[in-house]
């Protein structure tokens, strides 16, 4: 499997409900569909994770990749927000707070998702409509 290079790709927990809702979220305000998406459970997902030397295992955070680079966490996260439209992408200012700082919060969230949120027993399947913006179909 190749990897896009035209389009970042945000690489999410297949089986969060947290994540999964949080996909929606960003293909409603991604109106042009400029973010693909696979999930790190799938093929295409633990390949780029390889390439960018990242392991699912440890991995708590989406992974945002992004002209050949990847950024996880809060990073990941605030950059996403800059790619959305309306004013989402205002959100992005708060790159400004020390990703050490911003982490603690989003580290939090990520160890407590499956307490709070649910987990599901199998990856979401995008609806016909959405399936180009899925690279792990």
């Amino acid at each position: 499997m190749k990897e896009p290079k035209s389009k970042p790709i945000l690489l999410f927990d297949g089986v969060c409900n947290l994540c999964n809702n949080s996909v929606q979220f960003i293909i409603r305000h991604d109106k042009k569909g400029n973010i693909r998406f696979a999930s790190l459970q799938s093929e295409m997902g633990q390949q780029l994770l390889k390439k960018h030397g990242l392991s699912a295992e440890a991995l708590q955070s989406l992974v945002l990749i992004e002209n050949d680079k990847a950024y996880t966490h809060s990073t990941g996260a605030l950059k996403v927000a800059r790619l959305l439209d309306g004013g989402w992408s205002l959100l992005y200012g708060f790159v400004v707070v020390p990703a050490f700082i911003r982490n603690v919060v989003y580290r939090f969230i990520g160890k407590n998702r499956y307490k709070w949120f649910g987990k599901k027993d199998h990856c979401m399947i995008p609806t016909p409509a959405l399936k180009a913006r899925f690279l792990d179909q």
